[in-house]
Parts: C-alpha cells; sequence; structure tokens
C-alpha cells in the first residue's frame, strides 16, 4: 500500500493535523509527518513533493494556515493527489488561507477541505488510494456503515426521549 504524507507549515498546526494521522491509523494507511514550510524552507518542500513518487507516497496531505502557499508548492512540483487543508487562525481566520488553497491555477489542481477538515482530507486520501485497493475500499465501506448505525441509534435516543 502506498503511503500518506502529512506536511504541516509549522507545528502551530499539529493539533489539527494530528485528526489526520488518527484517521489514517484508523484505516490501516501507513503515514509519515513532517514540518516542511513554503516560505521558511522552500528547498526541502520542493525536494519532499519532488521525490515523493518515488518514496512510495501515493497522495499528499498539506496543511497550512494565512497565506497557505505549502498545498500549492507540492502540487506544483508533483503529479501526486494533494489534499489542501486551510487552517483557522491568522486575521480572516483561516478564510485566507481557504481561498489561498483552493484557487489554484489551471493544471495543478489541490483537492481542498473545510478550514481545520484534517479528518476529511484524510478519508480523502484513503479514498483515492482505494480506488486500487479493494481492501482498503471494503473498510471504507465498513466505516460507512457503522456511520450510518450510529445515526440510527441517536435517532431511536431522541424518538424515545420524545415519547416520554
Amino acid at each position: 500500500m502506498k503511503k500518506v504524507a502529512v506536511i504541516m507549515g509549522s507545528d502551530s498546526d499539529w493539533p489539527v493535523v494530528k485528526g489526520a494521522v488518527a484517521q489514517l491509523k484508523e484505516f490501516g494507511v501507513p503515514c509519515e509527518t513532517h514540518i516542511l514550510s513554503a516560505h521558511r524552507t522552500p528547498a526541502e518542500a520542493v525536494e519532499f513533493a519532488r521525490s515523493a513518487r518515488e518514496n512510495d507516497f501515493g497522495v499528499l496531505i498539506c496543511a497550512a494556515g494565512m497565506a497557505a502557499h505549502l498545498a500549492g508548492v507540492f502540487a506544483g512540483n508533483s503529479t501526486l493527489p494533494v489534499v489542501g487543508i486551510p487552517m483557522k487562525g491568522g486575521a480572516m481566520d483561516g478564510l485566507d488561507a481557504l481561498l489561498a488553497t483552493v484557487q489554484m491555477p489551471s493544471g495543478i489542481p489541490v483537492a481542498t477541505v473545510a478550514i481545520n477538515g484534517a479528518r476529511n482530507a484524510a478519508i480523502l486520501a484513503v479514498q483515492i488510494l482505494a480506488v486500487s485497493d479493494e481492501e482498503l475500499a471494503a473498510r471504507l465501506d465498513a466505516a460507512r456503515v457503522r456511520m450510518a448505525e450510529q445515526i440510527a441509534e441517536k435517532e431511536a435516543r431522541i424518538r424515545a426521549e420524545l415519547a416520554e
């Protein structure tokens, strides 16, 4: 199975980003987590992105706030799928990061999740890998069944409370 790289622009992103790592582990997807900055360590970020395919990665998840160029740098230097997580904070409380992550030029796509949407970024990465992995696809199907069962249980609890 291919690995997922989880890259954050700063260690301040870790409290949110660790949710993506936990989600990947829950699905049994190997991952590596690194701090690389589009602005403070640009050469290292570019090198990681350019060598990601040969290092057996299948998807790159990039979390960054404010100017949020990290996902774009990775997308511009790799043909692997890139999932961007815009991080909450700064003067615009994450809206600037969302716009910087989602507004990529034609030909250099970044799939973008919600502000602080680390768990969904991980699930999207798993879905991408599951295109060519039936066992992983089955794990995704099972997770969806569990979610539906949880909602049904919550519905039953509310119905019981309303009947009282």
